[in-house]
């Protein structure tokens, strides 16, 4: 029998990452978006991942990276068609992350109609913090979550402000995609968005919590 992988290191050897747009209402204001019934689901490949320690990579296709703070949700088993009322039962624990998105490719990928692959899916655009167990957060909507970018406050949001609750966001990813132990969704971004450029020091935190801090740099190719 194969040895079990430690969910304290899903970034590893998980296999999905899944990204929820728009579920934060002062978030969709400040891109002009429409708050929608349903969530906007998007994917990141594994090779996005980047634990502190490693810096966030510009894709070289872009002149305007911006960064988007996220409470990520760790899958702790195979989860198929929950139903929300179980649907925390699945929930191995969470970490901090950002949603590094070249906002100038998303913007021409909306005004094309276009998936948002080569805005959101580059490698080392899903640094994620160290990881929290699901026993020190006993209720994830009352986390505070801050960004600094270079020791200036950017982003500040709180996860009570999620239009599509975690429980609601596991059970409908569940009925369109398998999660695994192991696969992380991300939640959404709360307001402040905000572009980053090679040597910015990015700081972020859930209060009282964990912390991360990572460096912007360009790719050596």
């Amino acid at each position: 029998m194969a040895p079990s992988r430690p969910l304290s290191r899903f970034w590893e050897w998980g296999k999905n990452i899944v990204c929820v747009g728009r579920n934060y209402a002062d978030h969709v204001r400040e891109m002009r978006s429409a708050v929608l019934s349903e969530p906007v689901l998007f994917l990141k490949p594994s090779t996005a991942y980047v634990p502190e320690g490693s810096p966030i990579l510009m894709p070289a296709y872009s002149r305007n990276l911006h960064h988007e703070l996220e409470l990520g949700v760790v899958m702790g088993k195979r989860c198929r068609a929950a139903p929300e009322s179980a649907a925390m039962d699945y929930v191995g624990g969470y970490a901090l992350c950002l949603d590094m998105t070249a906002r100038d490719v998303q913007d021409e990928c909306k005004k094309k109609g276009l998936p948002w692959t080569l805005a959101k899916s580059f490698t080392a655009s899903c640094p994620v913090s160290a990881f929290v167990p699901k026993e020190k957060i006993p209720d994830p909507h009352n986390l505070k979550l801050w960004l600094k970018v270079n020791g200036e406050l950017r982003q500040e949001g709180e996860t009570s402000s999620m239009i599509f609750s975690i429980p609601y966001i596991i059970s409908y990813v569940s009925k369109i995609i398998t999660l695994e132990e192991g696969d992380i969704i991300l939640t959404g971004t709360p307001k402040g968005v905000g572009p980053v450029k090679e040597n910015d020091e990015i700081e972020a935190g859930i209060h009282g919590l964990v912390n991360m801090r990572f460096k912007v740099e360009n790719p050596e190719y």
